[in-house]
């Protein structure tokens, strides 16, 4: 039987788990990058499988805001020089608007994801230390730490390395991780020497030090008893954190690792990879403003975890919002091969078990980008819209959905969209605009025949094809003369569907103005 992967992950959570519990996390030290979005969006897909399964379900997105600042990145102000080695919920935020660093740069993703419908407790590691959570491993790695360095040696290949600290005291001085000294351990305390001189006591229960990441992320699975993550194949490698998590789980702190989602990176692809005006790469705030929060979840649904997937922010946003359209039609007129099972899978997964009842209105995406350039705000876009398409029994979600759309086709068009798909309409045509005779006939013929036509896309195209086949312009250099009499341009939008969204006044006006 076929089953889509998030089935697959859901059917062996539901087997083997009585409470199902996903973990997604993220570390937020900068800017944060598209390919972040795979982990939430995979996390929520399976949790919404397991749901629909049936069986309660929890999803939980862990914020690593007690990892240090590693450097001082460029584009943080020279001042930060001076909070590099310090856990980033301890410093302050780079804008002042949030309450630390780490807030600030995970606060407009975590907007950005509940967009996207992900439904997550959001979880701050720092939080957990502070409560004491992490006590019982902590306590477990200094007593148990010769077993642990022999894990870390056998699993990574690596020689052992008897002074390996399982977990670092913050100092009470400069604030930065410091180094324990091992023999001083008694439960709840160790002494340690930091870096800048100062000898202190840090008490274990009380969020004053933190585990390493191979240590912290199986303590993570012990705490919340996690039965499946998704995690990115650097962490899936061989002698990998995972692979010594596994061990260190069970043979240190007596629990069970979760079922591995191993997933392939999102690759930045094609010209429109960088924010043009801000000349920074795409990031996952960006991929969700200028994606419509359906198709982005398609986007990453429709391939398995273990490929890779090319996001092109250019041309590729169109082509992704046209194959989500076109599986939605598949899957409502029930028209698909077995091949396409799975694309209608993923499109069924994107809703998060909230698929709408029947087709919903269905404007081409290319089209919005015309309309959007036309109209000034969304009733406008309307008014344009319904020259074409009947509105009458569009329901709030449809509308809702219109909206967010144009919204998204707006923000890409603001950094992203290659300059050969822009164009505003001229309020009038150009002084400098040099017509020929035959340019001018094409026009005067084109009046003649559109002042009593139907006005639609297909009877306007039929139109033009017929009267420039006549002309010695041909169709290249008819379409050509009118992209230059109304966008100034010589090429644009799909020109029947162009002229059709415009008042037919306004049209004929412009051609009997250039005609003459």
């Amino acid at each position: 039987m076929h089953m889509h992967w998030a089935d697959v992950v859901a059917k062996e959570i539901v087997d083997s788990c009585d409470h199902p519990l996903i973990a997604t996390g993220i570390s937020p030290t900068g800017i944060i990058h598209v390919g972040s979005l795979r982990e939430a969006i995979t996390g929520e897909s399976v949790r919404s499988a397991v749901e629909a399964k049936g069986k309660e379900v929890r999803l939980i997105y862990l914020i690593d805001s007690f990892d240090p600042l590693r450097k001082r990145y460029d584009f943080l102000p020279k001042e930060f020089e001076k909070y590099v080695g310090m856990p980033i919920s301890r410093i302050p935020c780079p804008c002042g608007k949030h309450h630390n660093y780490a807030h600030h740069f995970v606060q407009p993703f975590l907007d950005a994801v509940g967009s996207l419908e992900v439904n997550c407790e959001v979880i701050w590691t720092h939080d957990l230390y502070a409560k004491g959570a992490f006590t019982e491993c902590i306590d477990k790695a200094f007593t148990k730490r010769k077993e642990v360095i022999e894990i870390l040696h056998e699993v990574t290949g690596k020689d052992a390395d008897p002074n390996y600290a399982p977990y670092n005291p913050v100092c009470e001085h400069c604030g930065r991780f410091a180094k324990p000294l091992f023999d001083t351990y008694s439960f709840p305390t160790v002494e340690y020497e930091c870096q800048c001189g100062y000898h202190g006591v840090c008490d274990i229960r009380s969020g004053e030090g933190k585990l390493t990441w191979r240590m912290e992320w199986p303590a993570k699975w012990m705490i919340f008893g996690t039965s499946a993550e998704p995690f990115g194949k650097d962490h899936a490698a061989a002698g990998g954190s995972y692979d010594s998590g596994k061990r260190i789980v069970s043979e240190i702190y007596g629990g069970k690792a979760p079922i591995p989602i191993p997933y392939e990176f999102v690759q930045l692809k094609g010209v429109g990879q960088m924010h043009k005006s801000l000349g920074c790469p795409v990031t996952g705030l960006d991929a969700i403003n200028m994606t419509p929060p359906e198709v982005l979840n398609y986007l990453f649904l429709r391939v398995q975890p273990s490929r890779s997937i090319d996001y092109d922010s250019g041309m590729g946003i169109l082509d992704i919002a046209d194959e989500y359209d076109r599986v939605e039609q598949k899957y409502f007129t029930k028209e698909y091969t077995e091949s396409e099972m799975n694309l209608v899978d993923a499109y069924v997964i994107a809703q998060h078990n909230h698929v709408p009842a029947k087709l919903p209105i269905q404007v081409p995406y290319r089209h919005l980008v015309s309309i959007v350039q036309m109209a000034s705000n969304y009733k406008e876009v309307l008014e344009i819209l319904s020259r074409n398409i009947d509105f009458t029994g569009a329901t709030d979600d449809e509308l809702k959905r219109l909206w967010r759309r144009c919204e998204c086709v707006r923000y890409w068009l603001n950094g992203f969209a290659p300059d050969n798909v822009k164009f505003s309409v001229l309020n009038t045509i150009p002084d400098n605009l040099d017509l020929s005779m035959n340019e001018k006939v094409f026009f005067q013929a084109l009046v003649r025949r559109m002042n009593d036509c139907n006005w639609n896309a297909d009877e306007i195209n039929g139109i033009i094809a017929d009267i420039a086949k006549e002309s010695p312009l041909g169709t290249k250099g008819a379409y050509k003369s009118l992209y230059r009499i109304f966008i100034g341009k010589s090429v644009g939008p799909r020109l029947g569907f162009f002229l059709s969204s415009m008042d037919r006044k306004f049209v004929i006006n412009r051609l009997v103005q250039a005609s003459s």
